[in-house]
């Protein structure tokens, strides 16, 4: 989640644009210009999407999530940098996402042939695979005959609004320029500059990102506090350990700083991870049931041995 004072906000925050696409007007456009269709009509299933297969499952907050009158769904979210993990996770989390919503469209009953063409969009604010281009879009083909396709009709787009828009449609080029400086240059992007003051002068919508700011700061506050507390205990067994081997005085002293500060690069480290994948409950779950926490760094992988 972005940092920014509420006032700071642009279309490239998540927040603000989730807000200004749910004027059907302006989302409409934004789809039409970003996929190069015309689009008869949308509608919004909800406001703003959450799907949840499972009740222990990861639950996914959609950013944009509409269908148009040929029943066409279109997910398409705002993504910034942030860390490494966050640029290897995006293929993944766009299988995931795609996944997601299969299943949630099963769930209401729709047989396997009867699955929605679907895009999943995400609006990168840097180059998610390093070639330079404005565009990545990904289908399923055959690799012994790339003219192949697999025809299950899903389709994974990547925009950068850093990459090279020579080649681009006009309007895309000045859409994606818009994103990236903020600086509208077409009529479009006036009317998108318009509508991002307009969200940004809704006083209910600031409450809401107060909100959530406020209740991500608290998480990170109480992972902080885990993380010591987490590395405190380890250290006391580090330092069993080591007094063994070296001297018991010796040996707590030492074991205690390094587990402190083991103990909190793994639990920062995985409450890194499920932040960026919006696992929330599995942050407070996991502060508070050291069982599930173990759980959870096997499932990341963070480490391999020994365990906390």
């Amino acid at each position: 989640m972005s940092q920014k004072k509420f006032e700071e906000l642009e279309l490239k925050d998540d927040f603000i644009f989730g807000k200004v696409m749910q004027n059907k007007a302006i989302c409409k456009k934004t789809l039409e210009i970003l996929l190069g269709i015309e689009i008869e009509e949308i509608s919004y299933p909800e406001k703003q999407k959450t799907i949840e297969i499972t009740y222990q499952g990861k639950s996914v907050r959609l950013d944009v999530y509409v269908e148009d009158d040929r029943k066409i769904v279109y997910n398409a979210e705002m993504q910034q940098k942030g860390n490494s993990d966050t640029v290897m996770q995006l293929p993944k989390r766009s299988r995931y996402y795609q996944g997601l919503i299969d299943l949630n469209l099963i769930e209401k009953g729709v047989s396997y042939d009867k699955l929605n063409k679907s895009y999943i969009i995400f609006i990168c604010t840097f180059d998610p695979f390093g070639m330079g281009k404005y565009q990545y879009t990904f289908q399923n083909l055959c690799l012994e005959n790339k003219e192949l396709t697999l025809e299950d009709e899903t389709v994974k787009i990547f925009f950068n609004t850093k990459g090279n828009c020579e080649d681009a449609p006009k309007e895309l080029g000045k859409l994606l320029a818009y994103i990236e400086t903020n600086q509208p240059k077409s009529a479009f992007t006036k009317e998108l500059a318009l509508e991002v003051t307009r969200a940004k002068q809704n006083k209910k919508w600031r409450r809401e990102y107060m909100k959530e700011l406020l209740y991500y700061h608290d998480l990170k506050k109480e992972a902080r506090q885990e993380g010591r507390e987490e590395g405190r205990q380890e250290g006391r067994k580090e330092g069993r350990q080591e007094g063994r081997e070296e001297g018991r005085q010796e040996g707590r002293k030492e074991g205690k700083q390094e587990g402190k500060l083991e103990g909190k690069q793994e639990i920062n480290q995985l409450n890194r991870y499920l932040a960026e994948q919006n696992r929330i409950d599995d942050i407070i779950r996991a502060a508070r049931d050291e069982e599930y926490q173990r759980k959870l760094l096997t499932e990341f992988h963070i480490h391999e041995a020994g365990g906390v």
